[in-house]
């Protein structure tokens, strides 16, 4: 079914290709408390600190095959979102604002003041809450598969897909790649579904947008089920020191899944880090 590929793709594919991530100084956990939860993560690096956030459903290691160069350049926080991978949600209560509160208290004991940021899908919209929360602290951010608002296009997906209809091969792969096992991916899927009745949890105005002050690079899929072109266009349009880049045939990850777009996307994505783009 192409909604249940699109939804779980990025996840494999990134995954699959992330043997390098093997690496100890990659793969080892901290934990801290952050509101109300045990939020895991990964501290990896020196330098001008670096935040990458996985999209839903996912982890933290959908960003494995990348964080070789990445931490070239950057001291890279990969955390495991609420209710995500090792990151448990008790609560079971979940916003993208949410998200953000729990990023901003994980920085705060880190001891990281400004940072740039990467975030895919719901990463994505996780810090346009970030950069409207706290308008000076990012300096800079890449948005993949990410938008201002739910429109229809992803309402009927969120209503199409509701807990009961994940396999039971689904379940069993999803699993093992979140700490609460099977009680925790459902719990995933049932917040996923609610999505299709969400109106004031991922709702930013035009004008609300344009007070962003991050550098931002909009990435976008030209195939993505989820979010239209048309979206990151207007996204573009609304926030003033922002870059659109679209990629051809490419779907909700903007292509991400595939190995031979790990290099294009990093070296572009250093390159607008490091500030070399003007507008």
């Amino acid at each position: 079914m192409k909604i249940r590929v699109q939804l779980f793709l990025f996840l494999i594919g990134t995954l699959a290709t992330g043997a390098m991530a093997q690496n100890t100084a990659f793969t080892t956990y901290r934990a801290l408390p952050v509101n109300g939860i045990s939020m895991a993560f990964r501290d990896i690096g020196n330098g001008p600190a670096l935040l990458l956030l996985h999209g839903f459903t996912g982890t933290g290691e959908v960003w494995d095959p990348f964080l070789e160069d990445l931490s070239a350049a950057f001291r890279i926080i990969v955390p495991d979102l609420r209710g995500h991978g090792r990151s448990i949600n008790p609560s079971g209560h979940f916003t993208h604002r949410e998200l953000a509160f729990d990023l901003f208290n994980l920085l705060d004991q880190l001891g990281i003041d400004t940072l740039s940021a990467i975030g895919s899908s719901m990463g994505a919209m996780t810090l346009l809450h970030a950069a409207t929360q706290q308008r000076e602290r990012i300096k800079s951010m890449v948005l993949v598969g990410g938008s201002p608002y739910l429109p229809e296009s992803a309402r009927a997906i969120y209503r199409n897909y509701p807990p009961d209809s994940i396999s039971e091969e689904e379940l069993n792969w999803m699993s093992k790649k979140h700490m609460g096992g099977k009680v925790q991916v459902m719990q995933l899927m049932r917040q996923f579904h609610a999505y299709k009745d969400s109106y004031d949890d991922v709702n930013f105005t035009k004008p609300f947008l344009a007070s962003i002050k991050s550098r931002t690079l909009i990435v976008q899929g030209d195939r993505d089920e989820f979010f239209p072109v048309d979206v990151a266009i207007e996204m573009y349009h609304s926030m003033p020191n922002s870059f659109l880049w679209v990629v051809p045939n490419a779907g909700h990850s903007a292509g991400l899944e595939k190995a031979k777009n790990h290099k294009m996307f990093t070296d572009t994505v250093l390159d607008f880090l490091g500030g070399n783009w003007n507008k």
